[in-house]
């Protein structure tokens, strides 16, 4: 099996100091203005005469067109470079918002949050792409980390400063933090440095088509790639999960919102502290965790017959997705091979953005056809499968102690 392995050299960021300000910052604004539209978006479809059923499928449509958008991103990236890329998806990103905040009806509402999904896509891999190029392997698991944090963080703190806009502008003010925040996140971004690298020395090829990544890399994408889509689906179900099992126990939104809110602080106090252990430990170290305390988690979801429980249930899940942040763009990351980075990532995004996608999806349609218990303990069972595929095939693409294999040739990647 042939290993593939990231190589770094000259140029590199020594710190991660310098990034503050054209990455993590805009990384913090870009969750401020998701956090902020998240619980908007069925608000908004409600107001506009939507059944709660229709209200409710328009939440999977930022995630639908984030799937749809990683299909063209790697192209977009590799033709048009990072910054221009951000550029190009931050416009249509104010754009999709504009048209949520406008919207005189549901379709043009549906098709603002489809917009804002395939801006997410492709911004979303124009700074994962620039990451992986500048910050050298040893410290990759910490940046990839403090950029997931950054982003969790913002969405932590959106729904409060979504709240005080909704007081000043009404049901759609989310949308108007989100306007505001993504045109701040992209304006940081643009400012960022073209990457100059020892990779610019590799000789480029034209870029490559999904389905041509997918044929050259079938074999990596289903197997380590099937454990990213197990992932995705066992990170987002928890959105769906504890509000719905708080309804169950007849809660308040309010408390609901607090108890997972209590979750989502975990989540973020634990996303740094993973990047560390995954950098000195190897990233199956990681991986594997994260996903068996998920699967912990959903099974305690069923047990569950008060809030206190309750709570318990979503701080497990908060640390066990805490502590996985950063490993799925890390693992893109060690993999990726530098002349098709951009369509790379692209392709291994997609796997767990699909996860993302299925997650919710699944916990809704289980829970018509039988008590949302049996969706919990389902999605238990898919983290449990997640944990197995990433410990198993973890090693098989990038073997520990990751330091021996800096030195390999950039050759040696398929």
């Amino acid at each position: 099996m042939t290993v593939i392995r990231q190589v770094e050299g000259a140029g590199e960021v020594s710190s991660l100091r310098p990034l503050l300000f054209t990455v993590y910052l805009p990384a913090t604004a870009y969750g401020i203005g998701m956090g902020a539209a998240a619980p908007v978006m069925a608000l908004t479809a409600l107001s506009l005469g939507a059944s709660p059923a229709v209200a409710g499928l328009t939440v999977a449509l930022v995630g639908l067109g984030q799937v749809l958008g990683d299909i063209p991103a790697g192209q977009v990236v590799s033709r048009l470079g990072e910054r221009l890329s951000i550029a190009l998806a931050s416009s249509a990103g104010v754009l999709g918002v504009l048209a949520c905040l406008l919207a005189p009806s549901v379709p043009v509402l549906c098709m603002g949050l489809v917009v804002v999904g395939l801006s997410n896509a492709v911004w979303g891999l124009a700074r994962m792409s620039y990451l992986s190029e500048v910050i050298p392997f040893e410290r990759r698991a910490r940046a990839m980390a403090l950029f997931g944090g950054a982003m969790r963080l913002g969405s932590f703190l959106g729904p409060f400063l979504g709240a005080a806009a909704i007081i000043g502008f009404g049901t759609r003010g989310g949308f108007v933090v989100q306007l505001i925040a993504i045109a701040v996140a992209g304006y940081l971004m643009t400012r960022l440095p073209d990457p100059q690298t020892a990779n610019s020395g590799i000789d480029k090829v034209a870029p490559l088509s999904l389905l041509s990544i997918g044929r050259a890399h079938r074999t990596l994408l289903f197997t380590l790639g099937g454990g990213s889509l197990l992932m995705g689906a066992a990170r987002s179900a928890r959105d769906a999960i504890l509000p719905l099992w708080a309804d169950h126990l007849g809660a308040s939104a309010a408390t609901a919102a607090l108890v997972y809110g209590i979750g989502a602080g975990l989540d973020v106090l634990c996303a740094y502290p993973a990047g560390h252990l995954m950098d000195r430990f190897g990233r199956r170290f990681i991986a594997v965790p994260s996903l068996a305390i998920l699967a912990i988690g959903y099974l305690i979801v069923p047990l569950a017959d008060s809030i206190a429980i309750l709570t318990v249930a979503a701080i497990v899940m908060g640390i066990g997705n805490g502590i996985g942040n950063g490993v799925i763009m890390t693992i893109g990351a060690d993999v990726a091979p530098a002349a098709t980075r951009a369509e790379f990532l692209a392709a291994w995004r997609l796997t767990h953005d699909c996860g993302f996608f299925i997650g919710p999806l699944l916990v809704s349609g289980l829970a018509a056809l039988a008590p949302l218990a049996v969706a919990v303990v389902t999605l238990g069972g898919v983290s449990a499968l997640g944990a197995v595929a990433m410990g198993r095939y973890i090693p098989v693409y990038i073997p520990w102690p990751g330091r021996n294999q800096c030195s390999q040739s950039e050759n040696s990647r398929s």
